[in-house]
Order: structure tokens, then C-alpha cells, then sequence
């Protein structure tokens, strides 16, 4: 029984907030959270590590910060996204949202920035666009409507404030959004007739060649270094 209260919690927003505190302790402990190398070492978005083979700079960026602040603001929010999301869409669909949005944010920042980037925002970008799959797939039901609409509010707004701002990787998080969309209307749309297992597989299908199309045009992007770099 305690087992199974444990596992109607939101296990998976408590890991990865776990994940990304102690990161964040550790690169504080070995240079600094805002220091380029410590942000390298530990697997900061880099692109031209990237086209020579490093495809896992790709997930580790969602788990790193830089500086506290940055931190503190993005564990809030997945703290209240993961609160009220993971009990909907289930522990492991929760966490392949989380992830596969992150990825396909960190690849459009890896097509449209050769900037050295960090943080949750492309995957909380994805949670932010698993809330307008909500939104369209339960049209009436009135609690996941005002959640829907909160949060397009909040979209809105970040959008906005990340066409200002020269610090934020605006094209990491339009892919968050995006990948988020595809991704949970793929594997979370409840209905299982004919016209839903479609709908999964044209999404599901979407969010591959976005994948394969972010990849191809951040690698055409980015010139090759000298292996000594």
C-alpha cells in the first residue's frame, strides 16, 4: 500500500528535480554554474562538439542551469507543470514528454543558434505544449480548458519576452513547443478507435521528421572543427 501511495506522487518531476539540483551543486563546486567550461564539461548545448559525434549534448542540457536564478525559476515551474501533468498523463508518458520535447528543442536551437545553451526551458516548453493537446482533445471538460488557456496566456507571453531578449534561445523553445504538441498527441491522445490511432500516427510521424529535420540542417549549419579544438 505505501508502495503505491509512492507511486501516486509525481516521482518523475521529483527525479528530475533532484537531477538538476545536484548537477547545479556540482558544477558550483567545480568552477561555477556560468563558468563556459564547467558548462562544457557537464554537457551544455555546444555545437561543434555536436557534429563531431556528441549527441547526448542533446538531453543533458535540460538537466543543467546557469546560475542560480535560472535554476531556481525553471525548478518552480516543473515543480507546478509536473504537479498537475504527471498524474494525467501517467508516470512513463510524463517523463517521454518531458525528454523527447527537450530533445527536439535542444535540435531546434542546434539548427538555428550556434549559441552555448542551457536549462529545462525547451522541455518545459514541451509540458507547456502537451497543456494545448489537453486543451483540443478534451473540449469539454471545463478544469483542463482553464488550465489550457493559463497556460497558452503563459506561452504568449514568453514568446513575446524571448523576441526581446538576446539571452533566451527563442528557437529552443519554439521546438520545446512544437515537439511537445506532436509528441503528446501521439502518445497520450486516450482514445483508442481507428481515427485516434491514426491521428497518433500521423503526429508520431511529424515529430520524426522534425527530429531528422532539425538534426540535418543544425549539422549543415555548423562547420566541422579541427579535431584539436
Amino acid at each position: 500500500m505505501k508502495l503505491k501511495r509512492f507511486f501516486r506522487k509525481p516521482v518523475v518531476t521529483y527525479t528530475f528535480l533532484a537531477i538538476q539540483i545536484l548537477l547545479f551543486v556540482l558544477m558550483t563546486f567545480d568552477g561555477g554554474s556560468t563558468n563556459v567550461a564547467t558548462l562544457i564539461k557537464y554537457g551544455a548545448k555546444f555545437n561543434p562538439y555536436i557534429v563531431l559525434g556528441e549527441w547526448w549534448r542533446l538531453i543533458t542540457p535540460m538537466f543543467l542551469h546557469i546560475g542560480f536564478i535560472h535554476l531556481l525559476m525553471n525548478s518552480v515551474i516543473l515543480y507546478y507543470l509536473g504537479e498537475q501533468l504527471e498524474g494525467m498523463f501517467g508516470h512513463l508518458r510524463f517523463a517521454s514528454i518531458y525528454l523527447l520535447s527537450g530533445i527536439a528543442g535542444n535540435l531546434a536551437s542546434f539548427a538555428f543558434s550556434d549559441a552555448l545553451s542551457a536549462g529545462a526551458s525547451t522541455a518545459l516548453f514541451g509540458l507547456f505544449g502537451s497543456t494545448v493537446m489537453l486543451g483540443q482533445t478534451f473540449k469539454y471538460n471545463p478544469a483542463v480548458q482553464q488550465m489550457a488557456k493559463s497556460f497558452s496566456v503563459l506561452i504568449i507571453l514568453n514568446i513575446v519576452f524571448g523576441l526581446f531578449s538576446s539571452s533566451i534561445d527563442l528557437a529552443g523553445h519554439l521546438g520545446g513547443l512544437l515537439g511537445g504538441f506532436l509528441i503528446s498527441t501521439a502518445i497520450s491522445v486516450p482514445n483508442p478507435v481507428s481515427q485516434w490511432r491514426n491521428t497518433r500516427l500521423l503526429y508520431g510521424g511529424l515529430f520524426g521528421v522534425m527530429v531528422i529535420v532539425l538534426a540535418y540542417l543544425g549539422y549543415l549549419n555548423t562547420p566541422i572543427p579541427f579535431s584539436g579544438i
